[in-house]
């Protein structure tokens, strides 16, 4: 996979009649938190935003699966579009609030596996049990692995059994590594994509461009890819991906949307 400051990258972005970036925030704008509840808004960052929000024939969009509150504390930049529990929640450019699933139809099943995964969990060092309102994730990073894998074992069985009670199967299981989260099938970033694109129509000659560092923004990649746009994958765990080119890590992502910034100023 080439590297990002590649010629023939920088010159098509330098070059695009509009510009739509999608960014997504952990791993890509910013290093990891301790925990996924942890808010600490850097105004470096915000800064940075805010010069990309104020270009050209420019638009921006922030795509995460945090909670739309934690985007909104994290950066509180106006006139982008920003969306949260990977675009179950939506901030329009003009502040509106759109929510694509009714909360009261996917609490009461999220709160009977969140009882389950709290007593699973209970005693237990290294996991963490994040409720992000529409889903509920466990996080095993900090876990011995051998114990990780044989609690999320259980975990995902748990939910399953709540999953085959389900009337509507509106609801999926997303893995990953040291990871399991229960949430709404359009809690999904390539949905989102599809969403925004079709729901907030722009420039027909837009080039979309998305920043992403791991599975869940590598399901959007082939969207971008299909209307002509560039995928950019963002540190190791995306190495290999089917992105067009790839970023090292945070910093690296600064720096090259810095540059995004000097050439279309």
């Amino acid at each position: 996979m080439i590297s990002c400051s590649d010629e023939r990258v920088q010159q098509k972005v330098a070059q695009a009649g509009h510009l739509w970036l999608f960014l997504d925030y952990d791993g890509t704008l910013s290093d990891f938190a301790a925990t996924p509840d942890e808010i600490n808004p850097d105004e470096e960052l915000i800064a940075l935003i805010e010069l990309l929000a104020g270009l050209p024939d420019s638009r921006i969009t922030i795509i995460s699966g945090r909670r739309l509150a934690h985007i909104q504390a994290l950066l509180p930049v106006s006139g982008i579009l920003k969306a949260g529990t990977y675009g179950l929640e939506l901030q329009t450019t003009d502040g509106q609030t759109i929510h694509q699933v009714d909360y009261g139809t996917v609490r009461p099943l999220l709160d009977d596996l969140k009882q389950e995964w709290e007593q699973l969990l209970d005693g237990r060092n290294g996991f963490y049990l994040e409720d992000k309102g529409w889903t509920i994730a466990i996080h095993g990073k900090d876990a011995i692995e051998e114990e990780a894998t044989a609690v999320l074992r259980v975990a995902n069985r748990q939910a399953q059994g709540l999953l085959e009670q389900e009337r509507g199967h509106i609801f999926r299981l997303l893995g990953g590594h040291r990871f399991l989260e229960c949430g709404p099938k359009s809690a999904n970033k390539k949905r989102t994509v599809e969403y925004l694109l079709s729901t907030f129509p722009w420039h027909d000659d837009a080039l979309l461009v998305y920043l992403g560092d791991d599975d869940k923004d590598e399901v959007a990649f082939e969207e971008i890819q299909q209307r002509g746009g560039i995928a950019i994958a963002v540190g190791e765990r995306l190495r290999n991906s089917s992105a067009d080119c790839w970023l090292p890590s945070p910093q690296a992502v600064r720096l090259w949307l810095q540059g995004v910034i000097k050439a279309r100023v």
